[in-house]
């Protein structure tokens, strides 16, 4: 299926996983990468989008996230920021950021 994707110009699309998509497959005929179904773990998705960015790639690559307002999908989204905002307070102050920690911030690094 990866060669029929890569050499036949008739075969356009190629669908496949997050899950999947983190095995090893590369995808050097991709134009772009959609990406419709979240993962709580953005490293994941960032390594489907890089996938496409191999050795042997001629084309530009874009990726795009569709996500549909008020959907769980947007929830995750935000979760994803959320963490990565935490993420980046705790790398930056490491001394001062537990001490200015409320009680709903260290409830909400427990939700899911």
């Amino acid at each position: 299926m990866v060669d029929r994707f890569q050499n036949d110009p008739h075969t356009r699309i190629f669908l496949i996983s997050l899950k999947a998509g983190g095995t090893g497959l590369n995808l050097t005929a991709a134009d772009y990468v959609y990406l419709i179904d979240p993962w709580w773990n953005p490293a994941v998705e960032n390594q489907a989008i890089d996938r496409t960015h191999r050795i042997g790639q001629k084309k530009n690559v874009t990726a795009v996230r569709l996500i549909s307002p008020d959907t769980l999908e947007e929830k995750i989204i935000k979760l994803q920021q959320q963490k990565q905002e935490l993420s980046n307070d705790l790398i930056k102050e490491a001394n001062g950021f537990f001490q200015s920690l409320s009680k709903e911030d260290l409830l909400g690094l427990f939700k899911i």
